[in-house]
């Protein structure tokens, strides 16, 4: 596992949207984000931010704890919001699609514990932890992210 190169604050859900909207900039197909963090740590408020920018509208992006899976479609191609909670086993995900996802949409990818191995090595992860004021989220990554997310931190 990578060390994190990139930490932020967000002290509400805007800041968290801002956060997601800049990183959703840097993303394209055959990206995946893993996010990480307890129930309330503030994954779902980012999905939310980062869906919203990368589709250029406001749009009702619900949680996807029920549903698994949530696609949305952009003139970039389809995002996929996934919420692995209920599974019990990586294969369950694999028979959703989410491995041939993984190669040609965007994956933002809630509880990526239960992918097991089956987890990207080349995807961005994003550690949440909720704190008493604020939420604080770490980035890592492989190195080409770190190349690709350079500056971020100047304009967050």
């Amino acid at each position: 596992m990578s060390h994190p190169f990139l930490q932020f604050r967000a002290r509400d859900e805007a800041e968290m949207a801002q956060l997601a909207g800049l990183i959703a900039e840097r993303t394209k197909n055959g990206d995946t984000l893993l996010l990480e963090g307890e129930i309330g740590a503030g994954k779902s408020a980012f999905a939310r931010g980062f869906i919203r920018a990368k589709l250029g509208r406001l749009e009702d992006v619900p949680s996807p704890t029920f549903t698994i899976v949530q696609v949305y479609n952009s003139d970039g191609g389809e995002i996929w919001h996934c919420d692995l909670y209920r599974l019990t086993h990586p294969d369950e995900a694999l028979e959703l699609g989410l491995d041939e996802a993984f190669e040609t949409a965007i994956c933002l990818v809630e509880w990526p514990d239960r992918l097991g191995e089956e987890q990207p090595e080349t995807a961005l992860r994003l550690s949440f932890a909720a704190r008493e004021t604020h939420h604080d989220v770490s980035i890592s990554g492989a190195d080409e992210w770190a190349d690709r997310l350079k500056g971020l931190d100047a304009k967050a």
